[in-house]
């Protein structure tokens, strides 16, 4: 493999000197392209973009090519493993994922098995054309959703205000919930892993749920078994940076941590200074524009990217992003300025 041109972001996150802060976005391959809409219409379906190893590298690539970011991340989605399981999942249009077949009972439970890697191979396929397209331009990020995340889709069939079948099973059935979760902690792990074999050079956990649960209980069904995936990850290979990710998670910070992430990103419900300061030197953060900030005006764009690079300070450390995924209103040409101020704006926090 060549070595990279651009490895800024992986600077970063290992919090050494860099010349400019690092900016990705999350879901940067998405509705809001142009490129992403044609590709998509030419592919059919949502699943079989993903499922097309030649598709996803394209759309992977399409933000690459158009804004000079600094990683890529695979084009896949949080619950290939629950699909692999054979739910019969479908992204329904204004509805997002539906399963044909969600898990309830201990009986369904018992039915599901860690998916082989060949039930996955066309997300490992994918991670290996783009390696090869990018040719060393910038790092590429492999990820999957976190176990409480994907247990929440999978035991309430599709995306509900406060899960509550989810909620009830948790209350009612305690180990049968656990049992569940531990079966996704180890798919998880293999998953990442064999992303990260492939030719990821970081990986994320996507715990997009994890915000929605009160302290003792984050602890026990969602901190817990992140904490084992990383583990896991970090026995086999200590040199793929992990980046943790809770929505609404910013009040246990010091506890994300401890998982041994080496990033953790956060959402606009905290500043980064702030958050900075709970965490001190032990990992690097990420974030935390609010999306809907690319809505307004470019001056407003370029003063909201001011104000958090001021709040994070000087050094190193800080990888920019967004709190949460893009949304397709976005116009393409305010992603143009948000990365173009964060680059230029940025470089005085890293001057000797």
């Amino acid at each position: 493999m060549q070595s990279l041109k651009n490895d800024r972001f992986l600077r970063a996150i290992r919090r050494e000197p860099v010349d400019v802060t690092p900016v990705w976005i999350m879901r940067q391959a998405g509705r809001y392209l142009p490129e992403y809409r044609a590709t998509r219409a030419r592919a059919g379906s949502f699943m079989n973009l993903c499922k097309t190893p030649e598709l996803a590298c394209e759309v992977t690539l399409q933000p690459i090519r158009r804004y000079p970011l600094d990683a890529a991340i695979i084009f896949s989605d949080i619950l290939t493993i629950p699909d692999a399981m054979g739910l019969g999942l479908e992204l329904v249009e204004n509805e997002g994922p539906v399963f044909a077949h969600p898990v309830r009972t201990e009986a369904e439970i018992r039915r599901l098995a860690v998916p082989a890697p060949e039930q996955l191979a066309y997300v490992y396929d994918a991670i290996s054309l783009v390696r090869h397209e990018l040719a060393g331009k910038v790092p590429l990020i492999g990820f999957c959703g976190s176990p409480w995340t994907l247990a929440a889709y999978m035991v309430e069939g599709k995306a509900h205000p406060g899960f509550p079948t989810l909620q009830q099973m948790m209350m009612d059935e305690p180990q049968l919930l656990h049992k569940l979760l531990e079966l996704l902690a180890k798919s998880v792990a293999m998953h990442l892993a064999a992303q990260r074999d492939a030719g990821a050079q970081a990986l994320m956990l996507f715990d997009t749920w994890g915000g929605m649960l009160d302290d003792e209980n984050y602890k026990e069904f969602s901190l817990a078994y992140m904490k084992r995936i990383i583990a896991e990850l970090k026995y086999n290979n200590n040199e793929v940076p992990i980046i943790l990710f809770t929505k609404n998670g910013s009040r246990w910070l010091e506890q994300m941590v401890q998982t041994a992430c080496d990033v953790v990103a956060v959402d606009w419900t905290i500043s980064l200074k702030e958050a900075r300061s709970r965490v001190g030197k032990q990992v690097a953060i990420q974030g935390n524009l609010n999306p809907t900030c690319l809505l307004e005006p470019e001056q407003v764009i370029r003063n909201e990217v001011a104000k958090i690079l001021d709040s994070f300070g000087q050094g190193s450390g800080h990888v920019f992003n967004l709190g949460h995924g893009i949304t397709p209103d976005v116009p393409p040409e305010h992603v143009a300025v948000l990365v173009d101020a964060v680059h230029t704006l940025s470089a005085p926090f890293h001057a000797e």
